[in-house]
């Protein structure tokens, strides 16, 4: 029986993800770097950290990496001050989690004032016991360390606690925590090596609900 709820924030509870794609692009150019296709999807779901290192293997040793990825965050966090649209499903599983009596937690790879800004547009701040964010661990997603810091924070075991994620990073980290892990994919489809990873793979938090419902997981 699941006994908590770690919810990713960007693809999952927000459509977020084309945001984010679209910093990459003007983030480079100023300095002088031209976007390389798939970079986007590289990166997504993963940490600064993680991606610092990425921007250095795909460009080279001399990439202003850290200049770089602060210049994208910018970009990005700019474009959220407006609310951005919720994803199908969000509302009626929040609600069904709190009647239950279901703790939840938001673990983002975002900085930890993006995640309350994107909350706080829609007044769903009130829904979490917890919040980890990506300006918050030492070891961002594919690692399992922000969501063992929020099962911990919400005082669970992590094979008590459900994942749900968009990105493969996300996943990848869920499972290697021991977590009970769902995708809900937003921008890229589950790859074989996913759906192992995966108790289930749902087209939307609809059917993360029906789940649920039905004792399923």
């Amino acid at each position: 029986m699941i006994q908590g709820v770690l919810f990713d924030m960007d693809g999952l509870m927000f459509d977020t993800e084309p945001l984010w794609g679209q910093s990459w692009e003007p983030a480079l150019a100023a300095h002088g770097l031209s976007y390389k296709p798939g970079l986007a999807e590289a990166c997504r779901g993963a940490g600064s950290s993680v991606n610092r290192q990425r921007l250095l293997d795909w460009y080279g040793p001399d990439c202003p990496a850290d200049a770089v990825i602060s210049d994208m965050h910018n970009i990005a966090e700019a474009k959220f001050a407006a609310p951005v649209p919720k994803k199908p499903g969000l509302d009626p599983l929040l609600a069904w989690l709190s009647e239950q009596r279901i703790p939840m937690a938001v673990v983002s790879s975002s900085r930890e004032a993006v995640v309350r800004r994107n909350l706080d547009n829609w007044a769903l701040g009130p829904y979490f016991s917890a919040l980890v964010a990506g300006d918050k661990v030492t070891r961002p997603k594919p690692d399992p360390q922000p969501f063992l810091l929020g099962a911990q924070m919400l005082g669970l075991e992590p094979g008590r606690c459900l994942v749900l994620e968009d990105s493969y990073n996300g996943v990848r980290a869920g499972a290697a925590g021991g977590f009970v892990t769902i995708m809900v994919p937003d921008l890229m489809p589950p790859t074989p090596e996913i759906r192992a990873l995966c108790t289930a793979v749902c087209p939307s938090l609809h059917q993360v609900l029906e789940l649920l419902r039905a004792g399923e997981v």
